[in-house]
């Protein structure tokens, strides 16, 4: 049987061109410090949702809300990704529109664990902590479409998404990079663990070194 594509190159692939320009545009910042960062920030996002989705009736709810409130955000997978993030790009501020709802994803991905993330992020690729947040709060509702897309596609069932959300985590971790990382530090329970400030700013040199 053919190994499957990790979901994070998938989705790395679809935001390749016009959608990482457009974050760097609106973010301000150099776009392979975008792409780099991007590149860390999804596994960090699909390994913390894999981490939520192996609590008890963690992945039952994950799939609820995937069906729920996701699923009709990317309609057409490829091609709705650009209209996606178009809607997340320029979204008036309030709670309610596309920018809002994603912070509240975020929030909802990463729990207690959001400022240590960003922190960390924004501190390996140079973008800052606050930068950092805002492509978060970006790519979650990306990432929570995306997902909403491969359950369709795939006819997943809550067991099955658990599943390759945990694959994801583990791939991600063993890989390692500035993605497996943080990811790894993430899931340290109370970032006391490995990773200080000197081990993220060598992981991310030596990240941008093999992107090259």
């Amino acid at each position: 049987m053919h190994p499957q594509q990790s979901l994070v190159s998938e989705l790395m692939a679809q935001l390749q061109g016009a959608p990482m320009q457009q974050m760097a545009q609106q973010l301000g910042a150099d776009r392979q410090q975008i792409q780099t960062a991007v590149g860390a920030a999804l596994p960090l996002l699909l390994g913390a949702l894999g981490r939520n989705a192996a609590q008890p009736q963690g992945a039952a709810d994950l799939m609820g809300a995937l069906q729920r409130d996701h699923a009709a955000a990317l309609p057409q997978g490829l091609g709705g990704l650009g209209d996606l993030l178009d809607a997340v790009l320029g979204g008036a501020g309030g709670a309610a529109s596309p920018a809002g709802q994603g912070a509240a994803i975020l929030g909802h991905i990463l729990g207690g664990s959001q400022q240590q993330a960003q922190d960390s992020l924004g501190q390996a690729t140079g973008l800052g902590g606050q930068t950092a947040g805002q492509l978060l709060s970006m790519l979650a509702p990306i990432v929570m479409a995306f997902l909403a897309q491969r359950v369709q596609a795939g006819h997943m069932d809550a067991g099955s998404l658990g599943q390759s959300l945990e694959q994801e985590r583990t791939q991600a971790q063993n890989a390692g990079g500035l993605g497996g990382g943080l990811l790894g530090s993430l899931l340290d329970q109370d970032g006391d663990g490995k990773l200080g400030a000197s081990d993220l700013f060598k992981l991310g040199s030596a990240f941008l070194n093999n992107r090259r």
